[in-house]
């Protein structure tokens, strides 16, 4: 009695509120993740597998036959054991990236989380501390709400973990990343990140979340801390990575 109930009750929901694409208006079918795409989404959004960095998550050629790094990774000391990216930051993911960040479209983090926690739930489980890369107060106090965050709790609701946002501080104001080159990005950071008040991850398993990456300073400076308060080991997980054309 009680399944025909909530079958009828979701069927009402469904003709009241009928799913639509997370990026449009079109109608989907209705996704438990929350991150159902209409065809035309889909097709434009362009999810990782395959190939690509142990470390970064950047999409590489040739198989996927054991862990491979990308020529960046190779050159830039990565202060964690491993990413996962699930996106490229091109097309539906990059609008996805920025509407989550700028657009108060808060409601995308459930879909991205999804797709996150797919792309690395080999590597997460219920003892993992997931922390956000954090903003800085005035930063959070103008946008109202921190994505990764956002992000880094939908992620700990799916594996069971534990969401720790008050682990790292960014105590310092940063100007915008944007336009830097590689080395001004990592000086730019630079003794910005310190512990938080309840920086308790010494022995555990942190991933370490973000919306997207690029050159990885900020997720560095993050790593650092993490290691200096004794994190045994670190995944940085993001939803979409910035690569070079290849």
């Amino acid at each position: 009695m009680q399944t025909t109930l909530q079958r009828a009750a979701g069927a009402l929901r469904q003709a009241l509120y009928p799913a639509t694409c997370m990026m449009c208006d079109a109608r989907v079918q209705e996704d438990a993740d929350g991150g159902g795409l209409c065809p035309a989404c889909w097709a434009d959004t362009p999810f990782l597998s395959g190939a690509c960095c142990d470390l970064c998550g950047t999409p590489l050629p040739g198989q996927d036959d054991g862990p491979i790094h990308c020529d960046d990774c190779m050159t830039l000391a990565r202060p964690w054991d491993e990413g996962r990216a699930a996106l490229a930051y091109a097309g539906t993911a990059r609008r996805l990236v920025l509407a989550l960040k700028h657009g108060d479209r808060t409601e995308l983090a459930r879909g991205a989380g999804g797709w996150m926690h797919r792309r690395a739930r080999g590597l997460l489980t219920a003892e993992t501390v997931f922390v956000p890369v954090p903003v800085h107060r005035w930063r959070l106090l103008r946008r109202r709400y921190n994505q990764a965050a956002l992000l880094a709790a939908d992620v700990a609701r799916r594996a069971g973990g534990t969401f720790a946002p008050t682990t790292l501080v960014r105590h310092r104001r940063t100007p915008s990343q944007d336009h830097r080159s590689v080395a001004d990005r990592f000086a730019n950071v630079a003794g910005a990140i310190r512990p938080g008040p309840r920086a308790d991850v010494a022995g555990r398993h942190v991933a370490l979340v973000d919306d997207v990456m690029t050159s990885g300073a900020t997720l560095a400076a993050c790593a650092d801390v993490l290691r200096q308060a004794g994190a045994a080991r670190i995944t940085v997980l993001i939803v979409a990575r910035v690569a070079k054309d290849r």
